[in-house]
C-alpha cells in the first residue's frame, strides 16, 4: 500500500468513526477497538492499551488523542492529522451549523437524541466489558479497578481522576514491575525524540506567549486562541469536563450568553465525534466561521503537540519490565474511571424507564454476541427509539 493509499484508509475509517461514534470519551474507545483493532488488525490489544493509557496521563481530549497516535502509529505525522480530521469534521459541520441557525433549532427534547442516549449506553457497556477482560484478567487488577470505580463514584472531579491514576502507576509497579512480558510486539513511529522534544517546547512557548500576545493585541482572534489553546492544554478528565470550563472562560467575558452556551451544550451532547468540538460552536458564536476554525484548532494543537511529544519514547519505555508494571496499574485503573463513567453520566443521563432499559439491553446483546456493526447499532437504536415512544 502507498502512503498516500494509506492516508485515504485513514480518513476513510476515521470519517467514518466521526459519522457514528455517538456516547462520548468512552463509548469512542469502544468503537475504535472495534473498527482499528478487532476489524483492521492496525494494532494489537496490548499497544491500543498502553496508548490509552498514555493519554489518560496526558491533558485534553484522551479518545481524540488515542485516533491521533493510532493514525500517526499508521500513516506517520500526517496520518495524525488525517485521522483527526475525519473523526473531527462530521460535529464540526453540524455544530457550526448549529450556531448559525441555532435559533430556529427545536431539537432539545427531540426523541432521537434520547435514542442515541440508550445506543450509547450498549456502546460503553461493551467496550467496559472488552476492554475490561484485557486490562483487569486477574484479581489483583480486579481489585484496583473496583477501588477506582469506587473513589471515582464517591468523589467525581478531575483531579481525583489524575490521582486514581497514579494509584494505579504506583501499585501495578509493585505488583508487576519483575513481570515483563517477553513478546511484547514493537512499534513503529516515523517521529524522532529531537522532534517530540521541539514538540513539547513548542507547547509550553505557546502557553507562556499567547497570554501575553492576547494583552498586548487584544485582538478577538488573539483572545479566541488563547482561550481555547490554553483550555486544550490544560483540562484533565475529557469532554464532560472541558464544557464547564469553557463557560467560565466565556459566559462571564459576555462573548456568548448563557442561553447561547446552554443551546450548544445540548447540541453538543447530541452530535458524534468528541466533545471538544463544542468549540466549533462557541468560535462561530464568538466570530463567525474564522472563529469557529481559530478556536477549533487551537483546543486541538495542544492534544498534537503532547502526542507527538510523548509517543517516540513510548515504544522505548514499554520494554522496560519497570514501566510496564506501571502501564499495568494504570490500565486496571482506567478499566474502574470507565466503570464510573458507564455509570454516571452515562447510564443515569440515558436510562430514565425500563422501557430504555430494555432496548439498552437488546442493542447491547445485538453488539456483544451477534456481533452487529456499530454503525447498524446507531440506526438500529434510534428506529427502536421511535418504536418505544409510539408505543409509550
Amino acid at each position: 500500500m502507498t502512503k498516500n493509499q494509506s492516508l485515504l484508509d485513514i480518513l476513510r475509517t476515521s470519517l467514518k468513526l466521526g459519522l457514528t461514534s455517538f456516547g462520548g470519551p468512552v463509548a469512542h474507545l469502544g468503537y475504535f477497538k472495534t473498527e482499528y483493532i478487532d476489524k483492521r488488525k492496525w494494532l494489537d490489544d496490548k499497544t491500543y492499551a498502553d496508548i490509552i493509557a498514555l493519554c489518560q496521563f496526558l491533558p485534553g481530549p484522551a479518545s481524540s488523542q488515542v485516533g491521533i497516535a493510532i493514525g500517526m502509529l499508521r500513516g506517520g505525522f500526517l496520518g495524525g492529522v488525517v485521522s483527526w480530521f475525519g473523526f473531527t469534521l462530521p460535529s464540526v459541520f453540524v455544530l457550526v451549523l448549529f450556531a448559525l441557525f441555532y435559533q430556529s433549532f427545536t431539537l432539545g427534547d427531540a426523541n432521537w437524541i434520547a435514542s442515541l442516549k440508550i445506543v450509547a449506553v450498549a456502546v460503553v457497556a461493551h467496550a467496559v466489558l472488552g476492554l475490561g477482560k484485557k486490562l483487569a484478567p486477574d484479581k489483583p487488577r480486579i481489585a484496583i479497578a473496583l477501588v477506582a470505580a469506587l473513589i471515582m463514584l464517591l468523589f467525581p472531579s478531575a483531579f481525583v481522576q489524575i490521582a486514581i491514576i497514579l494509584m494505579g502507576a504506583g501499585i501495578g509497579y509493585f505488583l508487576y514491575k519483575n513481570k515483563a512480558q517477553p513478546k511484547l510486539s514493537s512499534f513503529a513511529v516515523s517521529i524522532s525524540k529531537k522532534q517530540g522534544i521541539l514538540a513539547l517546547s513548542i507547547l509550553v512557548a505557546m502557553l507562556i506567549g499567547l497570554p501575553i500576545l492576547a494583552s498586548v493585541f487584544p485582538y478577538m482572534y488573539i483572545q479566541i486562541a488563547d482561550t481555547f489553546f490554553r483550555v486544550g492544554s490544560l483540562v484533565f478528565g475529557g469532554g464532560h469536563v472541558v464544557l464547564p470550563m469553557l463557560e467560565q472562560e466565556i459566559v462571564p467575558t459576555g462573548f456568548v450568553t448563557s442561553d447561547e452556551f446552554l443551546a450548544g451544550y445540548g447540541m453538543a451532547q447530541a452530535v458524534p465525534g468528541p466533545l471538544f468540538t463544542f468549540s466549533s460552536y462557541v468560535g462561530t458564536m464568538m466570530n463567525g466561521i474564522i472563529g469557529a476554525v481559530i478556536a477549533t484548532v487551537a483546543i486541538f494543537l495542544p492534544s498534537f503537540l503532547l502526542i507527538v511529544g510523548t509517543l517516540p519514547f513510548l515504544s522505548e519505555l514499554r520494554k522496560r519490565s519497570s514501566f510496564q508494571g506501571v502501564l499495568t496499574g494504570v490500565n486496571a485503573s482506567v478499566v474502574g474511571l470507565l466503570v464510573a463513567a458507564f455509570y454516571d453520566p452515562v447510564f443515569t443521563s440515558s436510562i430514565l424507564n425500563g422501557a430504555d432499559f430494555g432496548l439498552a439491553v437488546i442493542l447491547f446483546a445485538l453488539l456483544h454476541f451477534w456481533k452487529v456493526p456499530a454503525w447498524l447499532i446507531v440506526i438500529m437504536g434510534v428506529i427502536g427509539g421511535e418504536i418505544v415512544h409510539l408505543i409509550g
